[in-house]
């Protein structure tokens, strides 16, 4: 019997060693190569792809379509898996690959049809857009085969990678048009429902213009008396049995809601100063180009959303070199600098949305699709309209008119920016580029600056915050089939200074032209205009420092009225009074004050907004995508002292407030210090520590840790430049000035690759998180292939 247990032990450890030596194989195996010589029949002449210390892909090509080649190579090789994911979200196709557990997801996104959008635009693209997809998906697809087993995430899910299509690289922009834009058609949808529900009053209350305002030319929204719209016991709908349950809510639920949460704030923030402004210690030359900074701010996952590229090749016999972040699954560098012009985005949140009331005879169409999952194919069915898709609110049915859905909503002329040598031809492209609409900040050699809203824009008027009749649509349906091409800029202000973090920064004169769409609340804004304003010369290290600002200017007034409620009962809160006044005025690591602070204002909007979002509830709605504007409203309640939107459990606002910290800290004290209890535990780092994920990690249990990053602490917050939270925040932080890249300033929250085997898994990630520079411009060769065409 022992011997029995004896060698049942050794073939269980056996097989255990061979299980681990045969997956360490098999991982080992999907890394790919990346030293050596290649017979390719796609390329014209030899090109090169090397790869310095943190991995950039540098491409030395003869032309562009070489370099596009080589770029979907090195995207292959470490991004396979990711690229593969982005093309199925935009399609609604990730259950296919997943399973049933995205197929809510799969059935939002498959309603927009764009995988049929893609083959449409691909069909009518110039032959040079076509031949760059071309190139590019032949590089995918070579560098997919070059692999000598799949990423581990197929062995996961039981999956294979599908052959490249050059209309998956539209889909990429699709997905991005998910990211940034998708959110417009929900804020309309839901001021919308506002309107219909409680009256323009309301409507007006949600959408009020704050002080926080920074646009380029300084205008300024003219701030109103307030006139608080009144919460009828019944929420209207009397009829409705389901609305007794809304006044029968518990006093308990109500002091403690607190599930209508922030949308994260999708955007970024750009700025840029003309060459008289500038200094650089490195520069050697001594020129006068000018600076300009990007960090897009976006959900941040392993791998990174961006890949590190340089891009070498030839255009019309001029040579082009442009380093910067490309998007995996699409050809072009996205942001960056090619000597002659820099340039970066932010999401300019400007209105490319309605939503049309539907006539009652209106025609409307049943769209049958069929979703495949590994366990069989899901059938789904939506309604269409002439307009767009069909969404119902009491009774009511409405069409979605999204830029999105526009031939004109994508295109790859962005790859051309590599091309352009100053402001103004950048700024003549940029009015043809399809994208998501964007603010662009462009620098030059010379000195110049400019900004301008880039992307596809419609160019209807008449823009409103809530759904039109089909009649009043009419007017102007004609103009929903153009493309603005005059977009609203600003060239080389008087000032020498251009900025925008997803605020309103068109004039109030092109604000009737251009709506609102979302705009950011604008103290972020405000903040970087104010630090611009407030410097005569600028350096690197100067753009920089106000990256990372994360002074609290905004929470300034919510810190006063908390000091000040508390000391209602000094003695009962005399450490939180004490925290309160260590707080140091920023979204520091080591401040528990901030904390305090920042989680009681939450506290307080969700709680005076508690039985409005009871309300919405019944229609599956909430005010979540309306908070980014809240700001204005919340504080004329406040300053008002409304009985009608007092929680029913209080009788006054001071005891409100009490309450609404009691609640703020019994749950911080209960997530983070549930042992001690103790406000000492309750730092900003802690609370908000940057934590970036794999996301299969969990289904790896205790080995799932492998896959993710160290986690640090918080730094930051959403409204302060410095944007960071939990899992988002800056997706890239790039600094330049043309002709001067070697200052250059480009990092990367996660290394190049997204195999955790490799030694580009991580590499940069660390120097992100503790704010170190890590350099733009490539740092040397370590590995290197070399593509020979077959004829040679």
């Amino acid at each position: 019997m022992i011997k029995i247990i004896k060698w049942t032990g050794v073939a269980i450890v056996s097989l255990f060693i061979c299980l681990v030596a045969i997956t360490y194989f098999v991982l080992n195996a999907s890394l790919p190569e990346i030293d050596g010589e290649i017979n390719s029949s796609i390329i014209a002449k030899e090109v090169t792809l090397a790869r310095d210390e943190y991995g950039t892909a540098v491409i030395n090509a003869d032309n562009e379509y070489d370099a596009a080649f080589a770029l979907g190579y090195a995207h292959a090789q470490d991004r396979l898996f990711q690229i593969d994911l982005l093309r199925r979200q935009a399609a609604g196709e990730l259950s296919e690959l997943v399973g049933a557990r995205a197929l809510s997801v799969d059935k939002k996104h498959r309603i927009h049809q764009f995988r049929k959008r893609a083959k449409n635009i691909y069909t009518n693209m110039s032959p040079h857009y076509k031949k760059l997809l071309q190139s590019y998906t032949e590089g995918v697809n070579n560098g997919a085969k070059s692999l000598g087993a799949k990423p581990f995430e197929y062995y996961l899910l039981n999956g294979n990678f599908t052959d490249w299509q050059p209309t998956d690289s539209l889909l990429a922009s699709y997905a991005m048009y998910i990211d940034l834009q998708l959110a417009q058609t929900e804020i309309d949808f839901r001021l919308n429902a506002l309107r219909e529900l409680y009256g323009d009053s309301m409507h007006q209350f949600f959408t009020l213009p704050s002080q926080y305002q920074a646009s380029i030319d300084g205008s300024v929204l003219p701030i109103k008396s307030v006139e608080i719209p009144s919460l009828p016991d019944d929420f209207g709908n009397q009829n409705s049995t389901e609305n007794k349950t809304v006044n029968t809510i518990k006093n308990t639920e109500l002091i403690a809601y607190d599930s209508v949460l922030e949308q994260p704030d999708y955007g970024s923030n750009n700025w840029a100063v003309s060459g008289d402004l500038t200094q650089s210690t490195n520069d050697v030359k001594q020129t006068k180009s000018a600076l300009v900074s990007n960090d897009m701010h976006l959900s941040l996952r392993v791998p990174s959303i961006w890949y590190r590229a340089q891009l070498n090749y030839t255009d019309n016999e001029q040579s082009v070199m442009v380093t910067g972040v490309s998007l995996p699954g699409t050809p072009a560098i996205v942001v960056g600098s090619n000597s002659k012009i820099a340039w970066g985005f932010t999401n300019s949140n400007v209105d490319n949305v309605d939503w049309v009331k539907l006539d009652e005879d209106a025609k409307t169409s049943s769209i049958n699709e069929i979703i495949k999952t590994p366990d069989g194919d899901e059938q789904f069915t939506f309604e269409m309209s002439e307009y767009g898709p069909v969404r119902e609110f009491k009774g009511q049915k409405y069409g979605l008119k999204w830029v999105a859905h526009q031939d004109y909503a994508v295109n790859i002329v962005i790859a051309d920016m590599a091309k352009m040598s100053t402001v103004t031809q950048a700024l003549d492209l940029a009015a043809t580029m399809r994208m998501p609409a964007q603010n662009m900040v462009i620098a030059d050699a010379q000195g110049n600056i400019a900004w301008q809203l880039t992307g596809a824009i419609t160019g209807r008027t008449n823009l409103k915050r809530h759904a039109i009749s089909e009649r009043d649509f009419a007017q102007f349906a004609t103009l929903w089939q153009q493309a603005e091409t005059k977009p609203a800029k600003m060239l080389n202000p008087d000032n020498g200074r251009v900025w925008s973090a997803n605020a309103r920064v068109v004039s109030t004169v092109d604000l009737a032209r251009f709506g609102d769409g979302g705009y950011a609340l604008g103290a972020r804004q405000q903040q970087i205009m104010q630090s611009l304003m407030a410097q005569n010369t600028f350096t690197e290290q100067d753009f920089y420092e106000l990256q990372l600002d994360n002074r609290a200017l905004f929470l300034m007034p919510w810190h006063n009225l908390l000091s000040e409620t508390l000391k209602n009962s000094p003695q009962k809160y005399a450490d939180d009074i004490k925290a309160l006044n260590e707080w140091n005025a920023c979204a520091c690591e080591s401040s528990v004050g901030y904390t305090l602070v920042r989680r009681f204002r939450s506290t307080v909007i969700n709680q005076l907004l508690a039985r409005l979002n009871e309300d919405l509830k019944k229609h599956e709605l909430s005010t979540s995508y309306l908070l980014r504007s809240i700001e204005p409203a919340i504080w004329a309640l406040l300053q008002s002292e409304s009985p009608e939107w007092l929680p029913k459990q209080h009788t006054d606002y001071t005891g409100f407030l009490l309450g609404a910290y009691d609640t703020t800290k019994e749950k911080l004290l209960d997530t983070y210090s549930k042992q001690s209890q103790s406000l000492a535990d309750l730092t900003w780092g802690k609370v908000n520590a940057l934590s970036v994920k794999h996301p299969f990690a969990s289904q790896l249990g205790p080995f799932g840790d492998l896959l993710n990053m160290q986690e640090y602490a918080g730094f930051g917050d959403s409204y302060t430049p410095a944007v960071q939270s939990g899992s988002f925040g800056a997706s890239q932080r790039l600094i330049v000035r043309p002709g001067n890249e070697q200052a250059g300033i480009l990092t990367v929250p996660g290394g190049q690759s997204g195999h955790f085997l490799s030694k580009y898994y991580e590499k940069g990630f660390k120097e992100y998180a503790s704010h170190q520079n890590t350099p733009l411009l490539p740092t040397g060769n370590e590995h290197l292939i070399t593509f020979i065409p077959a004829s040679q």
